[in-house]
């Protein structure tokens, strides 16, 4: 199957070339880049030297495939859906251009009227654990935020089991590598400035906030967070619990959700270093990590992913896997590396 990538020189476009690079399925044709038009995806993305000879095209001289992945900045797709959809029947859209299904979220979230508001209806919202059937129905995609996809993770077995009272305030925490922020350089991204913070960056308004609500179904107050990482996010939920349940009990909430899913791990150790979820672990790799403690009253939830894999790039693989009827784990195998 031919695939090509929009928006193929940012962080995200580039892991997406790397796991198309080694599908079994797949044979990457073109990936864009305007500012890069005719370099080679290693003036970039130094990892994928001597991986291809591929250069970066221009969006205009994109050709037809089998399935199209957009990594472009958020408000550029929408704009420009219609050309993007009739070069392939089938796309995944990484940006926030099409995950909301309630048009009027976007005015207070995105700041804009949504052009294409009846193209909502027919975009599956791109988690896999949440909306298989769906996405193996269908042919657009749009995958979830990656502070979203770890906070529904984590939440959603709690929630659909009815362990915590959704009448009293769900708050989640996440604390998230510079990598989330893109390539793009600004003051607040400046060495000197960015080392060494904790900075709270959005204590309240994430637009990340409308996609969790919208899954869960439920009001959650998000706060993030920047830390001195590169990769990974840990979000840590808090809220209180409509009884006191038995540890069991919580385990058989997840388990009966994810037993069977292949990227989710439950990480809840008595001893050792690692006891719960760390985002550290999960470079590269698809997985989200969930692990919990209780007291009388609160549950405390943590989960933790890569945000360019797990939020971006290889949560956009696995769709495409279930979409086109492959193996759900192909291309997405590596299993991380310790020490790191």
């Amino acid at each position: 199957m031919k695939a090509s990538v929009l928006g193929g020189s940012g962080y995200v476009g580039g892991e997406l070339i790397r796991l198309l690079l080694d599908h079994p399925e797949v044979e990457l044709v073109q990936a864009t880049s305007e500012r890069f038009k005719g370099k080679p995806f290693s003036r970039v993305h130094p990892n994928l030297r001597q991986r291809t000879a591929l250069r970066f095209s221009a969006t205009e001289d994109v050709e037809p495939a089998d399935i199209i992945f957009s990594a472009l900045p958020h408000g550029t797709l929408m704009n420009g859906i219609d050309r993007v959809m009739d070069l392939a029947p089938r796309l995944i859209d990484l940006s926030g251009d099409h995950r909301l299904n309630n048009p009027s979220d976007y005015q207070r979230w995105y700041d804009t009227d949504h052009p294409r508001p009846e193209l909502l209806e027919e975009f599956v919202y791109g988690i896999v654990e949440l909306h298989r059937e769906e996405i193996a129905r269908s042919k657009l995609v749009s995958s979830a935020g990656c502070n979203a996809t770890a906070t529904i993770l984590s939440l959603h077995p709690i929630i659909k089991n009815g362990l915590i009272d959704p009448e009293r305030s769900i708050v989640a925490e996440a604390k998230c590598g510079s990598s989330e922020g893109g390539n793009s350089s600004s003051p607040a991204s400046h060495h000197p400035v960015r080392s060494g913070c904790v900075r709270s960056y959005k204590p309240t308004g994430h637009r990340h906030t409308a996609e969790i609500v919208q899954e869960l179904g439920v009001e959650v107050d998000l706060s993030a967070t920047a830390l001195d990482m590169v990769r990974g996010i840990l979000v840590t939920a808090n809220s209180r619990m409509i009884e006191p349940f038995e540890e069991r009990d919580i385990w058989y909430s997840y388990r009966s959700e994810y037993s069977d899913e292949p990227f989710i791990r439950f990480v809840k150790e008595r001893s050792g270093s690692y006891r719960y979820p760390e985002p550290k672990l999960l470079s590269g790799t698809n997985f989200c990590d969930i692990g919990f403690e209780t007291d009388d009253t609160r549950i405390v939830i943590m989960g933790a992913i890569d945000n360019l894999m797990k939020g971006a790039a290889g949560q956009a693989v696995h769709a495409m896997n279930v979409m086109c009827g492959f193996p759900e784990i192909s291309g997405l195998e590596f299993g991380g590396i310790h020490p790191i």
